[in-house]
């Protein structure tokens, strides 16, 4: 939604990078917008640049020189489901990675004139930024020329036809990867000629092509991404994908899960579970018994102690207390 974040746009002013960083500015073709864009299924209400601060509805699109905002409402649950289960994906591949990905949703995204004011605003349903650890990250709004582009941008075609107006317009700006999804959900007021399925964008020498799979998500294809957006529940199917996709990611980054914090946790109590169950099948099969704490207060040698040495504590000893003093002087 549109607060009061745009007293920051108007008081924010272009900078340049002089460190050789890529910028969001550096891919636009041109200030002036698309010949005649197009946003079906949009409203366009008059929105003075003055009003832009108090502006409480939901815009797709808001130009200077006519002051003209296009708006879509009602926002129903058909077009926000897909949207908001992007960042969760995104959270998941992250975790695997072993870093982590900023997801920013609609954010205002910003073409400023040659006076440094408004020209034009848009909003994504969903901006992803996959390193934000590196990146110009955006403060307000992301400001072309100023802030780093998201790796990807998503748009949800419920109603709306992206490729009739923004689509155009993200690719003038230099967005690097915009994915378009025309959820399975039906909408009597979709667009003709939209069939439900994923579109993923990719910008090569100024232009779009249409590819079949994420540059910035290697090897997620846009098959997988509209099926895991669109599923009723999670599947094993986008389960094993996501776990790919971060895998692969992570192989190229040198990360991995035991990099994220949660995840190593999990594992090493996993790790730990495993051997204590080891540990408990050998005692039992010996004719040792065993009390249902096992292994309160042994756990963390349980987890660093060498196989060899757990087996040699686990087939000599005579009792659970004998096992764990083996342990504790190994």
């Amino acid at each position: 939604m549109v607060h009061g974040r745009y007293r920051n746009r108007l008081q924010t002013r272009p900078v340049r990078h002089t460190d050789g960083r890529h910028a969001a500015g550096t891919a636009v073709r041109s200030r002036a917008e698309p010949a005649s864009p197009a946003f079906p299924g949009c409203t366009p209400v008059h929105l003075p640049r003055a009003e832009l601060e108090h502006f409480e509805r939901r815009l797709e699109y808001w130009e200077a020189a006519t002051e003209t905002a296009w708006v879509c409402e009602p926002v129903t649950a058909y077009h926000e489901r897909p949207s908001r289960l992007l960042p969760q994906l995104a959270v998941l591949i992250a975790k695997v990675r072993g870093s982590r990905i900023e997801c920013y949703g609609s954010m205002d995204l910003l073409l400023r004139d040659e006076h440094g004011e408004p020209q034009f605003i848009m909003q994504a349903d969903e901006s992803l930024y996959l390193h934000p650890d590196r990146a110009k990250l955006p403060a307000a709004a992301m400001v072309v020329g100023e802030d780093d582009f998201p790796d990807v941008v998503l748009e949800v075609d419920h109603t709306t036809d992206a490729r009739r107006g923004k689509l155009s317009l993200y690719e003038s700006w230099g967005f690097p990867e915009v994915w378009v999804d025309v959820p399975d959900a039906l909408s009597p007021n979709r667009p003709r000629g939209l069939r439900p399925g994923m579109t993923i964008h990719l910008l090569e020498d100024g232009r779009y092509r249409v590819a079949d799979e994420s540059h910035a998500f290697s090897g997620w294809t846009a098959v997988e991404i509209h099926a895991a957006l669109n599923e009723p529940a999670p599947s094993e199917r986008t389960s094993a994908v996501l776990e790919r996709v971060g895998g692969t990611l992570g192989a190229r980054e040198g990360t991995g899960p035991d990099d994220d914090p949660l995840l190593r946790s999990q594992r090493r109590a996993g790790f730990e579970r495993g051997r204590a169950q080891m540990v408990r099948q050998i005692l039992l099969s010996r004719g040792i018994e065993v009390s249902e704490e096992f292994p309160a207060g042994a756990a963390g040698a349980l987890a660093t102690a060498s196989e060899a040495a757990l087996l040699s504590a686990a087939l000599t000893c005579t009792d659970q207390e004998g096992f764990l003093a083996a342990l504790a002087h190994r």
